[in-house]
C-alpha cells in the first residue's frame, strides 16, 4: 500500500443533491469504506433526518441516543457522539428523525449558517486525527445543506444516470456559487459522479455523454453501475465493499477512492 500524505486537518467533503434516489447515501456509505481500505481514518456525518447512512453503517435507531441535532445544537460531548461501526476506521455521528425539527430552529440562531462547521472545528476533533469527513446532506437545498456546505472544502454530486438527470443541478451550482460568495471562499465542486449506470442502456450512455460535454473535468471517470450487491448491503447494514468485495459496485468505489486521493495529491509517489 502506498505512504498517505495526512492533512493538517481533515478534508470534509459534502455529498450532496436535492434530488432524492440518486445514491447521495450509497456513495457516502462505500466511498467513506473505500477510503478507509486506503489506510484512511474516516468520519461520517449523517445530515439526513432519514438516518439511512446510520442504517447503512450498522448502527441501529435504539442506539443513536446522541446525533447530529446535538452536534449541531447542544453541547455533547464528542465521545458520546462519535460512534464506531463494523467497517474499520470508519467513525459516524448518527442521525434519527429529530434532525428534521433542527431545519427550523436553526432559523432562530444568529449563526444558522455555521453551526456545523463551528462544531467540526472544535478543538477536541483533532485528538480523533480524522483525515476525511464525508457530510451525507438531506436531498433538500435547506440549512441543513447549507450548513454542510460551509463546513466543507468541496462537494461531491451523485448524478443518476437518468432523463432529466441535469435537469436541477444548476439549482444546486448556483447554491455552491451563493455559498462560495457568502460564507466559504474556498467551496468547490470536487466532483460530479455518475450513479446507478448501466453500460447497456443508450440513455445512460446519453446521460454521461450530455454530462461529460457540459462539465468536463467535473464528472469522475469512475462510473458507478447499477448493481444488485449494491443495492443490497444496506439491507444487511454493510458497505458494499464488506458484503461483496469483489463486486462490480465495490470495485467501482474504489476506482472513485483511488481517483478522489489523486486529485488531492495524497498518494506519493
Amino acid at each position: 500500500m502506498p505512504d498517505l500524505i495526512n492533512p493538517e486537518r481533515p478534508k470534509v467533503i459534502a455529498v450532496a443533491n436535492q434530488k432524492g434516489g440518486v445514491g447521495k447515501t450509497t456513495t457516502t456509505i462505500n466511498l467513506s469504506a473505500a477510503l478507509a481500505e486506503q489506510g484512511l481514518n474516516v468520519l461520517v456525518i449523517d445530515l439526513d433526518p432519514q438516518g439511512n447512512a446510520s442504517t447503512g453503517l450498522g448502527i441501529e435507531t435504539e442506539d443513536r441516543e446522541f446525533t447530529t441535532y446535538e452536534f449541531l445544537l447542544d453541547d455533547v460531548a464528542l465521545s458520546s457522539l462519535i460512534l464506531g461501526t463494523s467497517t474499520e476506521s470508519v467513525s459516524l455521528i448518527p442521525a434519527t428523525v429529530d434532525l428534521s425539527s433542527a431545519d427550523i430552529e436553526l432559523y432562530n440562531n444568529e449563526k444558522r449558517s455555521f453551526l456545523l462547521h463551528d462544531a467540526i472545528q472544535q478543538v477536541g476533533m483533532k485528538d480523533y486525527k480524522f483525515d476525511y469527513i464525508l457530510i451525507d446532506c438531506p436531498p433538500s437545498l435547506n440549512l441543513l445543506t447549507v450548513n454542510a456546505m460551509v463546513a466543507s472544502d468541496s462537494v461531491i454530486v451523485p448524478l443518476q444516470s437518468e432523463f432529466f438527470a441535469l435537469e436541477g443541478l444548476s439549482q444546486l451550482m448556483m447554491t455552491i456559487r451563493e455559498v462560495r460568495q457568502t460564507a466559504n471562499p474556498r467551496l468547490r465542486i470536487e466532483g460530479i459522479v455518475l450513479t446507478m449506470y448501466d453500460a447497456r442502456n443508450n440513455l445512460s450512455q446519453q446521460v454521461e455523454a450530455d454530462a461529460r460535454a457540459n462539465l468536463g473535468d467535473l464528472v469522475f471517470e469512475s462510473v458507478i453501475p447499477r448493481n444488485v450487491r449494491v443495492s443490497e448491503a444496506p439491507s444487511y447494514a454493510l458497505p458494499v465493499l464488506s458484503y461483496d468485495s469483489g463486486s462490480k459496485g465495490a470495485i467501482a468505489y474504489r476506482s472513485l477512492a483511488t481517483e478522489l486521493l489523486a486529485k488531492n495529491d495524497q498518494v506519493a509517489a
